[in-house]
This record gives C-alpha cells, structure tokens and sequence, in this order.
C-alpha cells in the first residue's frame, strides 16, 4: 500500500502545478517576505508538538499588528512519512495559496542518524517539492529535547538531545535544498540557561505547556518577520 501511496505522489508532484489552487510563481524565498504588505498564510504539518503552535502564532501575530491566516495537518504522534503515506497533507498544501508550509518530525527521529536518513530526509523532500511547486516557502520546525532527554540513550539530557535534534533538522533541511529552518529548540535552551524550562513542559516532559506554545509561536514569528 505505501509503495502505491508513494507513487501516486511521486505522479502527483509532476502536475502538481496544476492541481494548486491558483497556482503562482514559484515561492520566494523567507528573506523577502512578500507577506509583509498584507496576510502572511501559514499551514503546519505536524504532530502533538504543533497542536497548540498555530493559534498561538496567530495571537502574537495580533498582538503586533499582523494579519495571518493558519490551518493544520497535525496527528498525535504522526511522522512525516504517515503524513506523506496518508495524503491528507499534500491535499491541503495544494488547496489554498499558501505562503509558508511548516514541516515538524516526531520527535526523536531526527535525533538519530539512521533513522532520520531512512524516515525523514525522503518524506521532507517530498513535502518540501509539494509546497514548492504551489508557491509556498517550506520550513522546517526545530523541536526541543525531552526535560530528561531520550528515555532510550542512558545518561542523556535536554541539552544533549537538543543538540542531536539541531543537528538533525540542519542536515534535513540542506538535504532537501535549503529549507529554512525555525529554530524552536534553540529558544528552549536559552530559557533554560537562562533560568530553566519547567514551566515550558507538561508533565510527561516532552509535550509543551501554553508557556512553551507560546514561546514556539514567538520564535515563529521572529523568524518569519525578522530575517
């Protein structure tokens, strides 16, 4: 079923010109930002992590004085090879004129040279190439490590796996050509060298709080208005 899934993709991206809505020129790219004289129209695919991001985004947007418009392909705990195999994220990056799609990775693959080669580099190529060909700016969603660091890797911590997570989304992002990337998880690690980061985690240490969705949207919108 994947292999059918990913051909008919693989087709789809050849007309997928066609198949946008309104299909443009193709995307500039963040440093020019075209958005700044009107809506910036930004879709997130993702997982839990990005649950809370868009609407958070959209209030600091509001705050400063901002028109953006946001919607979501997110599912609890979903990669991006499900997205890709689902289709439901390439149907909604080819329904409207987005102005950035938003790419975020579970959040241990990217952490993990193997697995990120394997699962992701080939699943953010293809989402990035489907925002491309419809005129949007694809970027990548730096996520943050676990408070306690990956419950699999003995004697790790949030510093450490943050650090593998950076390492991660840079070489996915020059894999696929260039793609930006937000760095999140940087944000998170000033705070927490700067006084910590309890308040950002739920319980669980890995989901973030409305302090760390707020702080995410923050970065969001820092890089996206200010480079």
């Amino acid at each position: 079923m994947r292999v059918f899934v990913r051909l008919m993709i693989g087709i789809g991206l050849i007309a997928s010109l066609a198949a946008c809505a309104g299909s443009r020129a193709p995307a500039p790219d963040v440093a020019s930002r075209p958005w700044d004289d009107g809506n910036l129209e930004v879709l997130f695919v993702g997982n839990s992590y990005s649950f809370g991001v868009p609407n958070a985004f959209k209030k600091v947007a509001r705050k400063n004085g901002k028109r953006v418009r946001v919607d979501q392909v997110t599912r609890g705990g979903w990669t991006l090879e499900q997205h890709v195999d689902d289709g439901a994220a390439v149907r909604k990056i080819r329904e409207r004129k987005w102005d950035v799609v938003v790419l975020q990775e579970q959040s241990r693959i990217p952490s993990m040279p193997t697995q990120r080669k394997r699962r992701m580099f080939p699943n953010v190529r293809a989402l990035a190439a489907e925002a491309r060909n419809c005129g949007a700016v694809p970027v990548l969603y730096q996520t943050w490590g676990r408070r306690d660091g990956d419950e699999y890797r003995k004697g790790d911590d949030f510093h450490a796996m943050t650090g593998r997570l950076r390492e991660g989304y840079r070489e996915a992002g020059d894999n696929a050509g260039n793609l930006p990337v937000v760095p999140v998880g940087d944000a998170w690690e000033r705070e927490a060298l700067s006084g910590g980061v309890e308040h950002l985690f739920q319980e669980d240490g890995s989901h973030p709080t409305k302090d760390g969705d707020a702080l995410t949207a923050e970065t969001f919108f820092e890089f996206l208005y200010s480079n």
